[in-house]
């Protein structure tokens, strides 16, 4: 299969309790007696969409899809500037996972996702390793403290004026200052203007780092609709200023706790959001992966990723 699966809608959905005053949402498509998988959105922030279903073969995968926390239908929402995001990190994150696992009756799932999803997967991964049957990633990241410095900083030597830009809208922030950190606290200003324009600025940077990839005037990031947008920049910044709440290199060094768990990594060498060598790292020090390299592809992925992915589901949906 190289084309996606027609259009599905779920059969069942929910808000699953996972305390702290938060209620995810999830759904359930396909077919319910199938192999159990699970898609991890990426932004962090972005929420789950409804083209992710389509990757699955509805008559063999049993897929579930939720919306992380602060976003998509999940609440309370971080659009809303009164939303606690002390309990918005990566290890509630894995635990809501996990809850929602057990929620729905399922001993174990493949992982598919990519970007921030991916970093989410790996960590999930890593800690449950005995519920995860199979992993399918396109656009590998772990974010590590060097690769947010990447995306916000190094690669406006590609973008100057851009980069500059950005920097510029963070006032006060020095040219090797924590820019990220910087828009943080724009995202948690008690002005709704200064969230507003520090919202926009973001995301005009993180349109220019994928412009390579789109057809002007494609922005995939700014033209989001406004609460989206507004909870994607809030939960990303708050996420990036705190280096994901991960030590520094720990996915590829405990990727030896995948060991027997089967992978596919499909990355474009075009990316310059999320550069190849962090998922060729994550290939070499996990025996049981599998990495392709798109050539002509970036980090919004081609027509080719696409294929590799429903290719590697299609493979994977045979396993028991």
């Amino acid at each position: 299969m190289t084309q996606p699966y027609p259009p599905i809608e779920p059969y069942e959905t929910g808000m699953l309790d996972v305390g702290d005053g938060n209620l995810v949402y999830w759904e359930v498509c396909g077919n319910p007696a199938g192999k159990p998988a699970v898609v991890v959105h990426g932004g962090p922030g972005s929420g789950c969409g409804t083209r992710a279903r389509q990757l699955f073969d509805p008559e063999r995968y049993r897929v579930v899809l939720f919306d992380q926390r602060g976003c998509g239908r999940s609440t309370p929402h971080a659009s809303d500037p009164a939303t606690d995001m002390r309990c918005n990190t990566t290890p509630h994150l894995i635990a809501d996972m996990e809850r929602l696992r057990e929620h729905l009756g399922i001993d174990r799932w493949l992982l598919h996702g990519g970007s921030w999803g991916s970093t989410l997967i790996l960590a999930y991964a890593e800690t449950y390793p005995e519920r995860v049957s199979e992993v399918v990633i396109a656009a590998v990241t772990t974010t590590r403290r060097s690769e947010i410095d990447w995306l916000y900083r190094g690669v406006g030597r590609y973008f100057p004026e851009q980069w500059e830009r950005f920097l510029a809208a963070a006032p006060g922030t020095p040219r090797d200052g924590d820019v990220v950190a910087a828009y943080a606290r724009l995202t948690e200003d008690p002005d709704a203007a200064v969230r507003e324009k520090a919202t926009v600025d973001w995301c005009r940077w993180e349109d220019a780092v994928v412009s390579g990839e789109t057809d002007e005037p494609t922005h995939p990031y700014g033209e989001r609709p406004p609460a989206a947008r507004l909870a994607f920049v809030r939960i990303c910044a708050h996420y990036f200023s705190h280096g994901a709440w991960l030590e520094e290199g720990a996915l590829l060094r405990d990727a030896h706790r995948l060991a027997g768990i089967p992978g596919v990594l499909v990355h474009g060498r075009l990316d310059m959001g999320t550069p190849l060598d962090t998922a060729w790292e994550l290939a070499r020090a996990w025996p049981d992966a599998e990495l392709t390299v798109v050539r002509d592809a970036g980090h919004l992925g081609t027509e080719t990723t696409r294929a590799h992915v429903l290719r590697a589901l299609d493979r994977f949906a045979a396993r028991s």
